[in-house]
């Protein structure tokens, strides 16, 4: 395929620098906030604070008044930021914003994840640290890594979600994949919320083709992300980017067993086709899921619409409230 743009610097477009070293430099990150875990407003919708863990740290929202339930308890939801893995932090405003919502809407708890960025820290370090981040709420439930009060006093172990947007979808996925393997009494991840998953490959797709010149990605800027992300050596059909690619038997085996998953995307979105031949992978494996694929939108919409972040808000709350009734639809 000829170079449909060639005057585009994908670097120049992140606005980034990509050093001798290997590192980058981030000319343009988005705004950072503090947590607030004592109510500075009236209109707060959420109190958060930071957690450091061993390698990383978490940031944990609450709602600022839990509503009663009939246990007394709220499901906790692990979240992952977007930004193709070499981009932003779960302290970043708009994310940080999604949680606090989320927080308050659903209601939940909910634990934003800052892992290590690509290129310094290359894939699975991502996946590492998320992983770090489910063991940790697994030492909380049991009670052998301190206790923090909120988790104990409002947490119900038995209903955690991973919960991710672009890159922090492949996240929630091949984490969950992974915890799979681990014994991880008391708690169980009964959810996905795969929000426009972050997949690409080495043959185009046509939503890739059609959507090139895409305002928010690109196509040289997809790639440029997967390959200052993916190990070293690897292409584009590497499982962590390609999940319909090489499926072995024993990688088939752990997506059978994968709980309930809600996969969202839209049709302006490059990578759409590959999210919606991702849902129908599950699907053909067994998997329940629920599929939200909206006609107007682009990748990442929800940062610029308040009426697509609130629809996808109803959506992550209608699915933890269905999420015991696996025949339910949204």
């Amino acid at each position: 395929m000829s170079d449909p743009n060639p005057d585009l610097d994908p670097y120049d477009f992140l606005k980034i620098t990509h050093n001798p070293d290997g590192s980058l430099t981030r000319h343009r990150p988005l705004p950072s906030v503090p947590a607030t875990p004592e109510l500075a407003t009236e209109s707060q919708l959420a109190l958060s604070k930071d957690i450091k863990l061993n390698t990383v740290f978490v940031r944990l929202f609450r709602p600022v008044s839990p509503p009663k339930t009939a246990t007394g308890k709220l499901p906790v939801i692990l979240h992952f930021h977007g930004g193709g893995f070499i981009l932003f932090s779960a302290t970043s405003y708009p994310f940080n914003h999604a949680c606090s919502v989320i927080s308050a809407q659903s209601p939940a708890l909910v634990i934003t994840v800052e892992y290590r960025l690509a290129p310094e820290h290359r894939l699975p370090t991502a996946y590492d640290d998320a992983m770090e981040a489910v063991l940790w709420v697994r030492d909380q439930a049991l009670g052998i890594t301190g206790a923090d009060e909120w988790l104990t006093e409002l947490a119900d172990f038995s209903k955690v979600y991973l919960l991710g947007s672009s890159s922090g979808a492949n996240i929630s996925y091949n984490v969950c994949l992974r915890a799979l393997d681990l014994d991880l009494n008391p708690i169980k991840i009964v959810g996905l919320i795969l929000n426009q998953p972050f997949f690409s490959g080495v043959e185009r797709t046509e939503s890739e083709l059609r959507l090139v010149n895409d305002h928010i990605v690109p196509l040289k800027v997809n790639d440029l992300m997967w390959s200052l992300s993916l190990p070293e050596g690897s292409d584009r059909d590497h499982e962590y980017c390609n999940p319909l690619r090489d499926l072995n038997e024993s990688r088939i085996e752990k997506i059978r067993r994968l709980p309930k998953c809600l996969v969202r995307g839209y049709a302006g979105d490059p990578m759409v086709d590959r999210q919606m031949e991702f849902a129908k992978m599950l699907e053909a494996h067994g998997v329940h899921v629920i599929k939200k694929f909206d006609h107007e939108g682009y990748h990442g919409v929800e940062i610029f619409d308040q009426q697509k972040a609130q629809v996808f808000y109803d959506d992550v709350k209608a699915f933890i409230l269905t999420s015991n009734d696996t025949k339910s639809t949204l």
